[in-house]
């Protein structure tokens, strides 16, 4: 039987060309992260390396190198002809390392902002009308 599209769990994996960190290992930290917060759980499927280098509009060997390196860490598992799926590797960030990788995530943003004169309590204000606006939008109760 076939796996339904429905089934398979989508991270939605992007890449920051400006954050001087190679692509591969952006990909494992947010396979990392998602399996650490609980959005990714053993024995998922993740994107075909093919299928994950179109949608990111990269060379297949990046996303290949990245695979490769989580299998041999034990992140994930790979069967010939079958997929890459998450291994039951437990995986857990503390609070430090968090607030870490988000910072290096919203000081560009941070940066930007203010050379536009918006303030930090702008940003705040701004993140949280998106967050109330996902939070009603009907896209969001159908996935649900």
């Amino acid at each position: 039987m076939a796996v339904k599209e429905a089934e398979v769990n989508r991270l939605d994996f992007t890449l920051d060309p400006k954050s001087g960190v190679p692509y591969y290992k952006q990909i494992i930290l947010q396979v990392e992260l998602a399996i650490a917060d609980g959005r990714l759980e053993k024995g998922e499927q993740l994107p075909t390396v093919r299928g994950l280098a179109v949608e990111l509009r990269i060379n297949p060997n990046t996303v290949g190198k990245a695979y490769n390196e989580m299998e041999i860490r034990g992140i994930v598992t790979t069967q010939q002809g079958t997929g890459t799926f998450i291994s039951g590797k437990k995986i857990e960030l503390d609070d430090l390392e968090r607030e870490r990788i988000l910072e290096q995530i919203i000081r560009p943003v941070v940066i930007k902002a203010g050379s536009y004169g918006f303030t930090v309590n702008d940003l705040v204000q701004a993140l949280q009308n998106m967050s109330e606006k996902d939070k009603s939008s009907p896209e969001t109760e159908e996935r649900g």
